[in-house]
């Protein structure tokens, strides 16, 4: 196998494999947030092409954002059972078939069945439990930098391609930006086939900065099983003060960003007279800070207390998010909310997952940070929802930034009350 041989290649200059599987999944996370974030840029075309309003769309998105939540659990546990390299590429596919179906719809029950159940489906199997995965699996040293960098690929891909979905949109319309998205699917499928291995056992190594192979654990003997492991660990978590602070932060946090912000931003901006191209370009300015943003993030969360990062980052989200009604909507003015917003868009991810790590233990870190995330897209689709309603019964998405806004500033104090040492820990099973 290639990998083998590229292994061996790396370990001769000295570098882990794990850069590499850190490569491939940086790409396919890249590619699934891509798929994610693309709907944000189609709500004013479907409109005026099928007359479907803007609360219609956001409902079928809202169902995408919490299948693409809920599925994260059961997405860890089919990791640990049927290896990453297989799910990745199951999700890639069912993306893909999903998205070019979805050129042919005319009714609205297909928007919701392709954009909503399946596309949420498809990229729930790999969600933000990829990025912890790989992430715990390959790394013992700088864990908290690779959770920064793959956490960052999520908003670049949700961001930093809108301007081109954009124009390609305006002059090719909505099918021929669709067929991109597809595109790159296809090309980083590949690469994960070529590249991906599921453990670093699987290549003879030991994980990055430590010395021993770490031996592959048991998996449930059934599918059945299977499938109760990220319950069963729920009712434990559940237990835990730890894991509901975590989840209504979180819930917080997507409420935040994917749900209104990536979703309405645009329609948005376009109720005040600014072109989808120039307002995507704010989103990919957003991105471009966020990628920074999330490698300092992931840097400090290394080094500093990960509570008062949180605290610091949904304290700097809500700011942000009260200025822009009050701003004039102007170049600068969306610049600077662009660069402040953008700085932590994700940057909350790598303080998350290294408290659920420190708090829960390795063996269960995924599973558990599956269902906080869980929360972080019942929250997107709440704003997502909330959006649309917004927009179509006021004519307005004001209250929705004003409200998302409060909320962080509430999450930037919930954050502190979790507890100082990481005492509380699930049994190993």
């Amino acid at each position: 196998m290639l990998s083998n041989l590229l292994a061996s290649r790396l370990a001769a200059r000295n570098i882990h494999y794990g850069w590499a599987v850190a490569g491939a999944t940086f790409l396919t996370m890249l590619a699934v947030a891509g798929a994610v974030g693309a709907p944000g840029v189609f709500i004013v075309p479907l409109e005026k092409e099928y007359g479907w309003s803007a609360a219609d769309i956001s409902a079928a998105l809202a169902i995408r954002f919490v299948l693409f939540g809920c599925m994260g659990p059961f997405a860890a546990a089919f990791m640990n059972r049927f290896g990453v390299r297989r799910m990745m590429l199951i999700s890639l596919t069912i993306v893909a078939g999903g998205l070019l179906l979805s050129l042919a719809m005319t009714e609205l029950w297909q928007l919701f069945l392709l954009w909503g159940v399946v596309i949420g489906l498809g990229t729930g199997l790999t969600a933000m439990v990829l990025g912890a995965t790989v992430a715990t699996r390959w790394f013992s040293d700088r864990r908290g930098l690779v959770m920064g960098l793959l956490s960052a690929s999520t908003a670049t891909g949700q961001l930093a391609f809108l301007p081109l979905l954009a124009g390609m949109t305006g002059s090719y319309g909505w099918r021929a930006a669709m067929l991109l998205v597809c595109g790159a699917i296809v090309v980083v499928a590949v690469v994960a086939f070529v590249l991906m291995r599921d453990r670093p056992a699987d290549l003879g190594l030991p994980p990055y900065g430590d010395r021993t192979v770490q031996p592959t654990l048991l998996q449930p003997a059934s599918f059945a099983a299977l499938l109760m492991t990220p319950l069963t660990i729920l009712r434990e978590a559940a237990g835990i003060p730890t894991f509901w602070i975590l989840f209504f932060s979180f819930f917080i946090c997507g409420a935040s960003t994917n749900g209104l912000v990536q979703t309405h931003f645009i329609s948005m901006c376009g109720d005040y007279g600014l072109a989808a191209v120039g307002a995507a370009s704010m989103l990919a300015m957003m991105g471009l800070f966020d990628f920074a943003g999330t490698l300092a993030s992931g840097w400090l969360s290394d080094r500093f207390d990960n509570r008062w990062l949180l605290f610091f980052y949904y304290g700097l989200r809500g700011l942000s998010l009260l200025y822009l009604p009050f701003s004039d909507f102007s170049f600068y003015s969306l610049s600077i909310f662009a660069v402040f917003y953008g700085l932590d868009w994700v940057a909350t991810v790598p303080p998350t997952v290294k408290l659920t790590a420190q708090r829960f233990g390795p063996e269960k870190a995924n599973i558990v940070l599956g269902w906080i995330f869980a929360g972080h897209q019942l929250g997107a689709a709440s704003a997502a929802l909330g959006g649309g309603l917004s927009r179509s019964l006021w004519h307005s998405y004001m209250p929705a930034f004003i409200g998302a806004g409060i909320l962080c500033l509430i999450g930037a104090g919930l954050v502190l009350l979790i507890g100082r040492a990481p005492s509380e820990k699930l049994a190993v099973a």
